[in-house]
């Protein structure tokens, strides 16, 4: 049996050139990585132009991937490792941080790109001021954790709807394919809620949801259909949140910061958030170094391939029309 291909994501970057130093020892050069940038250097985007998806999926542990095809940019089949996290400085003193991701072919660096964790401005100076390479990889799983954000309400074994800030290890959540569940982790983050990392709002009854449902945006939704109104080719189906925005009843909450929580368990579940389920958090190459060192070999063992990993559905299916009033009517009709 042919092992089921690895996840993939996308993450949107500025190609280095974009991003280039005005003022300091390397003026006129654009972002490098790590062995090169010079501290107290001043960085502007040269353009405000839109970043670019890069498709990728995990290779192995410690920073590594490989770049996979349907993106922007980037050669599928390259690799690509996180460099580094760096800390820039704006005028008014207040600091964001971004990751250095490295495409590389044959041993060579091939390019540079930048992820930022926050909203820069175009033509904006900012002074490097920090540079990580430990960090970088646990920054990187904190965005790529699926996660829950402070108030949302899970269903327990009981029945109870507990705030998810207020659970604890231990205690047994209700799951769609296990039952009664024991947490062995929750995890908190606060994150910028800007860009690709501003959570996703699910407004109040667009998917049967008792409150507005509040998500990290590659979050993963499971819903029965009772008609396959996306033509699936099935009637249960895993969409992630981002491919839902519709600017109305789904929608990006950008600004200021966001309280995020995930919860683990012994195999990847599907729980009720609101009432609707929603996936908990997977342990994978991607998101490993988010966790307590004392979890990683124990967990990853059991988080290996689920029936319900092969219900995703591409982006393709969500794009024609609303994609949210197809899913509900498809759960009811």
């Amino acid at each position: 049996m042919q092992a089921p291909a690895p996840p993939s994501q996308s993450v949107h970057v500025l190609p280095a050139e974009l991003f280039t130093v005005t003022d300091g020892v390397a003026f006129g050069d654009p972002l490098t990585f790590a062995d090169d940038l010079v501290l107290d250097d001043t960085y502007e985007l040269v353009s405000d132009a839109a970043p670019l998806a890069l498709a990728l999926t995990a290779a192995a542990a410690g920073g590594q991937f490989r770049i996979a095809a349907g993106g922007q940019v980037g050669m599928a089949g390259n690799d690509l490792f996180l460099d580094c996290c760096i800390t820039l400085m704006a005028p008014d003193g207040k600091t964001c941080e971004a990751l250095v991701l490295v495409e590389v072919i044959g041993g060579g660096v091939e390019a540079v790109y930048l992820l930022p964790l926050a909203h820069l401005l175009a033509h904006h100076p900012y002074r490097l001021v920090g540079v990580d390479r430990q960090i970088a990889t646990t920054r990187f799983a904190q965005v790529a954790s699926v996660s829950f954000t402070r108030g949302t309400h899970i269903t327990m074994a009981s029945g109870a709807q507990v705030p998810i800030e207020a659970i604890r290890i231990g205690d047994r959540v209700l799951t769609r394919d296990d039952g009664p569940q024991a947490v062995r982790w929750v995890g908190e983050t606060t994150l910028r809620a800007t860009g690709d990392f501003a959570p996703v709002v699910i407004a109040k009854g667009a998917l049967h949801n008792a409150n507005d449902l509040v998500l990290s945006p590659d979050h993963r939704l499971f819903v029965y259909q009772r008609q396959d109104r996306l033509g699936a080719g099935r009637h249960e189906v895993l969409v992630k949140v981002r491919h839902l925005i519709n600017g109305d009843t789904v929608f990006q909450q950008d600004g200021g910061f966001v309280d995020y929580f995930q919860l683990l368990f012994d195999q990847h579940q599907i729980i009720y958030a609101e009432g609707i389920a929603a996936e908990s958090l997977l342990i994978d190459p991607r998101t490993r170094a988010a966790l307590p060192a004392h979890l990683h070999d124990d967990l990853h063992r059991g988080h290996g391939h689920r029936h319900h990993h092969d219900y995703e559905v591409r982006e393709s299916l969500l794009s024609a029309g609303d994609a949210v009033a197809l899913l509900r009517r498809a759960s009811t009709d």
